[in-house]
Formats: structure tokens, sequence, C-alpha cells
């Protein structure tokens, strides 16, 4: 793994943990990043090279994106984009995997684990840069298990498709992100799994959405919905509110705000018999399905978008849930304040959203849009928003 060793690095960080996010020592910051208060004291005072695992942790424990700390400035979008091929090499032998080594079961579960925690906190060059492998292992192992294995390793097969996916969606490699999808849901029924086979149904919608095709992507949804099992457990509750949840939401694209206020009220209802938490890699409850109250108010527009601005009047997303759901909510937001005038609102908006996912921000093209939007208009310190538009590549 490379390590940058440029003393740059070191100082870069040290002004944004004294500067950026005044008050945050060096012990706060290790905390943050998971990374030994030693380390940190000697990576500032550029005495050793920091890994691109360690700069990214720091990166996100700062709240800024990765390529502000490095000194070669290489844009996260470079670097992901150079790492897509390895991506879909590892797909394309899905059927016929390499030798190589396998990992026991247990440490493919962990490896996976942790995959899924990167793709919930936004870490996009983390999950590039270590799936592809992962993937092929995966692929390996699920051809010479025992039979007794085999169900478990699809469903740690279709987890790993997933955070792949998030990648090669977010990132506009929308042939690949589909075919990705159409793997999980190749692996998803080897797992003989229902509720893992309505998960693949909620991250399926990404086709839809991609290709406008809002009123199908609501019927794909509602048949998968039918299709879920009974919501009896915390676990299948879950996963019917998280289809009505994502069914809402491409209702409100597809214009039709009876079927999103159906699905929302069903979300809304099935959320309050679990606890907030993140269910076969979907965050639902409460919080999660507050938050699509805002997406679905501007998906619908007009007048519904001042439903989106009395939600966020009255809450905000704790920091219990996954940093890119939070992300979301300020991204959506931020659209909302925008169209009912209030730029400077919106502009906040957009910068906490870049504090707490700042890969999943710079990649979200609203986020390009409203900042092109807000520098027409003028509505904010020219400098600051020249250079968030200059991060995020807005035109």
């Amino acid at each position: 793994m490379p390590a940058h060793t440029d003393g740059g690095v070191g100082r870069r960080i040290a002004y944004c943990r004294s500067v950026v996010r005044p008050r945050m020592t060096q012990q706060q910051l290790a905390d943050a990043a998971c990374v030994a208060l030693g380390t940190i004291r000697k990576i500032e005072r550029g005495e050793r090279g920091v890994t691109d695992a360690t700069l990214e942790a720091i990166a996100d424990a700062l709240g800024v994106d990765p390529t502000r700390l490095r000194s070669d400035r290489d844009t996260t979008q470079t670097r992901v984009h150079e790492a897509l091929p390895a991506l879909s090499a590892a797909i394309a032998t899905y059927d016929l995997p390499d030798d190589g080594a396998i990992r026991p079961l247990h440490e493919l579960r962990a490896a996976v684990a942790e995959a899924t925690c990167w793709r919930l906190s936004a870490q996009y060059t983390r999950i590039v840069r270590e799936v592809p492998d992962l993937l092929a292992e995966l692929a390996r192992a699920c051809h010479a298990a025992p039979a007794r294995e085999q169900l478990e390793l699809a469903g740690l097969l279709v987890s790993a498709y997933r955070s792949a996916d998030a990648v090669a969606y977010k990132f506009g490699a929308r042939d690949l992100s589909a075919r990705l999808i159409e793997l999980m849901r190749w692996a998803a029924p080897k797992a003989d799994d229902p509720l893992l086979t309505a998960a693949v149904a909620y991250v399926r919608t990404e086709i839809f959405f991609a290709a406008q095709a809002h009123a199908a992507g609501l019927r794909a949804l509602e048949q998968a919905i039918d299709a879920a099992p009974a919501s009896g457990t915390a676990r299948e509750t879950a996963a019917r509110g998280a289809l009505h949840m994502r069914a809402a939401v491409i209702a409100g694209r597809a214009r039709d705000a009876s079927a999103a206020a159906t699905h929302l009220d069903e979300a809304r209802a099935l959320a309050d018999r679990v606890t907030e938490d993140v269910y076969d890699g979907t965050a639902f409850g409460p919080d999660s399905v507050r938050i699509h109250e805002v997406s679905v108010a501007v998906s619908l527009g007009n007048e519904y978008v001042g439903r989106a601005l009395a939600v966020a009047r009255e809450w905000k997303p704790p920091n219990t849930l996954p940093a890119e759901r939070r992300s979301g909510f300020y991204i959506e937001l931020a659209r909302a304040q925008l169209w009912s005038g209030l730029a400077r609102d919106a502009f906040e908006s957009l910068k906490v959203s870049r504090r707490i996912a700042p890969q999943h921000t710079r990649e979200h093209p609203w986020v390009r849009e409203d900042t092109a939007t807000l520098r027409r208009l003028k509505r904010a310190d020219a400098e600051t928003l020249t250079n968030f538009a200059e991060w995020c590549a807005a035109t």
C-alpha cells in the first residue's frame, strides 16, 4: 500500500485539525480516526509516512476530502476510475475464478462486514481498492466450500457486490453498476433468504433512477413488497419498511403524490416497530424514514418543498445514522432551500454534507448542479463558494 512521505501531508493535517476543525486536539483526532496518538504526532511532525487507508481515516475524522491532504492532489474521482478495471475483471470471472488463497469463513465474514461499513460511511476509495480482491476470493470460496457453507457465502457475495456497486453507481459507471446488480440477483437465491432478495430489490431501484424510468421502478418495488415475508421479526419488518421507504421516493420522482404518501405512511408505521439500525445492509427506522420524508418532498417539488423545510426546522439526523444517509439529508435539504430562495442556507447545508461524507458529497450530481446555481446567484462568500465549486467540479 503506498505511503505518503512528504512532510507537507502532516502540516496539512495539523492545519485542518486546528483551523478547519477548531479545538480538535491530537487525541480527539486519534480517537475519531482510530489511529494511535503517537502516530498522529509523528505524522504531523513529518517523522513518518502515512498510508492511503490511514490518510482516509484521518480525512474522514476531519470532515475533509482526502485529496485536500495528499501531496499529489490526485482527485478521488481519478483514483476510483483508475481502479474500476480491476473491479470489472473481478466480476468477469465470477463463475470461473482464478486459483488463489481462501481465508476461513469467519475472516471472510469480517472482511465483508468491513466493506459494508465503508459503504455506509461513503469511503469509496477504500472499497475500490480492497473489494475487487475480496470478490475474487469469495468467488473461489463459493466454488470450493462444502455445502453447509454455501448459503452463507452466497449471502456474503451479495453484500460484497453491493459495496462494489455503491462505487460504480456513485461514480457514473452505470453499465458496471447494472452488471453488479444482476450478479446480486443471481447470487441472492443461492442464499435461500427472501429478505436478502428484498434487499437486492431495494438496490435494483438504482437502475430505474438512472434511466428515469420511475413508474416502472415503482411497479418493481411494489412487486418486491408483495413477495417479501410478512412483518414478524425485526429483520422482516425492516425489510418491508425499507422497500416502502424506497417506493415512496421513486413515486415522488414519478410525481405520484398519492402513492408516495401511501408508501411513506406504511414505512413510518413499520419503522415505529423497530429500533433504528442497519438491516441487511440498509439503514431503517424512524430516523431513516424522516430523512426520506425530505427526499419525497423534494422529489415532488412545488408546494411539497415546504414540508422538507418544516422537517429540518424540527429535526436533524443524529450522528448514530450512517454518514452516507446523513449526508444525503443535507444534500436534499440544500435543494429544497435553494428552490425556496434560501441560497445561503442551501450553501451551509452543502458544507455540512461535505463535513459528514466528503466523497459522497463530491460525487453527487445535485451538489454540482446546486453549487453552480449558487455561483450564478452570487449569494454566498465568493471565495468560499468558488473553492467549494472547484472541489466538487461544479461548472
